[in-house]
């Protein structure tokens, strides 16, 4: 007849630690609240913001640039897509890291 083990628990954790967030998810939930507070922002950001915001979470959530650039007419999606063609390679989770942290400046 065969026994059971029994899992040994975890040693518990020191008072005042802190535990490892699960990989991604303590950092997906603070981008996707940076995406909210952005709307809620008390003063608009200048374009050139505006631009780095736009670059940031485009790379976070479809990675590199796709498609062909904008005509040369589209001046505001030429300017989009040039931004966020800028962070190509960039790590998706580098990416939402840094949108969080310019969230954070902006006082979001």
């Amino acid at each position: 007849m065969a026994t059971k083990k029994t899992p040994e628990k975890a040693p518990a954790a020191k008072a005042g630690a802190k535990a490892a967030p699960a990989k991604g998810g303590d950092l997906a939930a603070q981008f996707a609240k940076a995406a909210e507070d952005v709307k809620k922002l008390e003063r608009e950001p200048d374009n050139d913001t505006k631009l780095r915001l736009y670059s940031l979470y485009k790379q976070a959530s479809e990675g590199d640039v796709k498609g062909a650039r904008p005509g040369m007419f589209d001046f505001v999606g030429g300017a989009k897509y040039d931004a966020w063609a800028k962070l190509k390679g960039m790590d998706g989770d580098m990416a939402k890291k840094k949108y969080v942290d310019l969230v954070k400046q902006l006082g979001g």
